[in-house]
């Protein structure tokens, strides 16, 4: 079901009509939520104007630790440093679909929380943990948004994780809505990995592992 949710709103954040005779349809409590999970998706999709891709990445899709797991992980970081449990959820779901996307990154981040080798190599930020476990990689998150100024300003420290304030304003929807609705962790916790392409939305399926890119019009789940 989570899934299904995730597929309708990445539908209707590209159909502005849709959503619009959709969004009326709600309860009102449910509208506030839809409405930002399609504000969120929308300050995606306003990051990436130019031409779709056309290649699939070259990544392996990999069931993510339990949700318990990283809740635990989320909440022991927040204790640690400051930073917001919901603020570390939110970008370990759209940097790696929570763990999700094993796989390096164009920029050359790797890992859940997708960080730079040089990033987690600095002081304080690693500290000779693993950058592809959770369990190192989340309270590395939090001690980075630390140095990056979040416990003053939490939006501009997400632009040292994204040059762009889209990127900012989407996580911190995701982060706001699991902050009025903890539930909705489980929800996301399910969402799966999706890619724009040129050939259409894609969906990545746990098993998909490729090591080199290939077209997205050839590939068969």
């Amino acid at each position: 079901l989570a899934h299904q949710q995730q597929v309708i709103y990445r539908v209707l954040a590209r159909q502005q009509a849709l959503a619009g005779a959709v969004l009326p349809l709600l309860p009102p409590q449910w509208r506030v939520v839809a409405q930002r999970h399609l504000k969120a998706r929308r300050e995606f999709l306003a990051m990436h104007r130019g031409p779709e891709r056309s290649m699939l990445p070259a990544w392996r899709i990999v069931a993510p630790r339990p949700a318990a797991e990283l809740l635990r992980a989320y909440r022991d970081a927040s204790a640690a440093t400051g930073i917001p449990w919901e603020v570390l959820a939110a970008v370990n779901l759209v940097e790696s679909a929570m763990g999700r996307i094993d796989g390096i990154s164009v920029a050359n981040a790797h890992g859940p929380m997708q960080f730079l080798p040089s990033t987690w190599a600095e002081p304080g930020i690693g500290n000779g943990g693993d950058i592809r476990n959770p369990r190192d990689a989340i309270p590395a998150a939090a001690r980075y948004l630390v140095r990056r100024g979040g416990l003053r300003d939490i939006r501009r420290a997400l632009w040292g994780y994204n040059n762009s304030d889209h990127y900012g304003t989407a996580v911190l929807e995701y982060a706001a809505l699991l902050r009025d609705d903890p539930a909705a962790y489980r929800g996301l916790y399910h969402w799966e990995v999706h890619v724009m392409t040129s050939a259409g939305d894609v969906w990545l399926p746990v098993g998909y592992n490729q090591p080199t890119p290939i077209p997205a019009k050839a590939y068969k789940p």
